[in-house]
């Protein structure tokens, strides 16, 4: 991995050299934009309005524009030259609990090296107070020109220590124009068949998932190769159809038992009459076991009285 920052960690009056590595890296379908007539590739060129010619990269600079429309230009040395404390230094400015925030305020991750031995000491000493604590701490960092929130957490297994940047508080949106109307009623059948549907489904497991999607597109990339696109009005379009709730609850969940081989409940009741049948052979052999006790110790008392009357008649 190639690092995309280098700085320091900052609480109190310790300073930890490190750097920092992206955590996440996407793999999603990528297109390009090709002429549909001849498949040619379509680029983008770089116009000057004023002057109505291309212009080179080396050329273009930076501007803000303003409320009113005006353009301030601003040049490499000038954004350089702003005071920003947080440029190089990761400032730790609290510590809370982890449950504190809400997963809509992250937004990157990236792992945490030091950046040399003389780091390690202050490194694990922040990672093994973060654990102790069972705290993150909240900080404030600039990256790629942006200065953002942010909150360093311990990554367990590994024994790293996780930078999230997160939004600012006005950038995340308010929920309250998209939430459904509360006259809304949900029946108890319907949540109970949730819950099983919940139950039947299981938990998660990340090796079970896969990019459909991609993989799709791949193969018909690979079926297609040196074929002509379809036209336009060849192309079909998937309608969805609207169904009962319910009916959709009970299909997905016989189909998600199918999956898994029957229900938890049918499998419980499964071992409890498996049980119950092992139960009552163990009684029935017990009693069984009882009755040819009792038989035999009723032979020797037969045995044992015509023993005595023999004595007797001979007399």
């Amino acid at each position: 991995m190639k690092s995309i920052w280098k700085g320091a960690i900052s609480f109190g009056l310790v300073s930890i050299p490190v750097q920092l590595y992206s955590a996440t890296e996407e793999h999603g379908v990528s297109f390009r934009q090709v002429h549909a007539e001849d498949g040619g590739r379509i680029r983008y060129r770089r116009f000057c309005e004023l002057e109505d010619r291309e212009v080179q990269y080396a050329d273009i600079t930076r501007a803000y524009e303003t409320a009113d429309g005006e353009l301030v230009v601003l040049t490499p040395d000038d954004l350089a030259q702003l005071p920003l404390p947080s440029k190089k230094i990761i400032d730790v400015v609290g510590f809370e609990e982890a449950g504190r925030f809400d997963p809509i305020q992250f937004s990157r991750a990236y792992y945490v090296k030091p950046v040399d031995a003389a780091a390690a000491k202050p490194y694990v000493l922040l990672r093994e107070a973060l654990t102790r604590s069972g705290r993150v701490a909240v900080v404030k960092v600039a990256l790629r020109n942006r200065e953002a929130p942010a909150l360093v957490r311990v990554l367990a297994e590994e024994g790293v220590l996780v930078l999230h940047t997160m939004l600012w508080p006005d950038e995340v949106r308010s929920a309250q124009s998209v939430a459904p109307d509360e006259k809304v009623t949900v029946r108890r059948q319907e949540l109970d068949m949730v819950d099983s549907l919940m139950d039947a489904l299981g938990g998660y497991d990340p090796d079970e998932f896969t990019d459909e999607y991609r993989e799709a597109v791949e193969a018909l990339v690979a079926s297609k190769e040196g074929v002509a696109p379809l036209p336009a009005e060849e192309r079909g379009e998937e309608r969805g159809q609207v169904i009962d709730l319910m009916s959709a609850l009970e299909a997905s969940v016989k189909a998600a038992q199918d999956k898994r081989g029957g229900t938890p409940r049918k499998k419980e009741a499964a071992k409890k009459t498996t049980k119950k049948k092992a139960a009552g052979k163990t009684a029935a052999k017990k009693t069984a076991g009882k009755k040819t006790a009792a038989k035999k110790t009723a032979s020797k008392k037969t045995a044992a009285k015509k023993t005595t009357k023999k004595p007797g008649k001979a007399a």
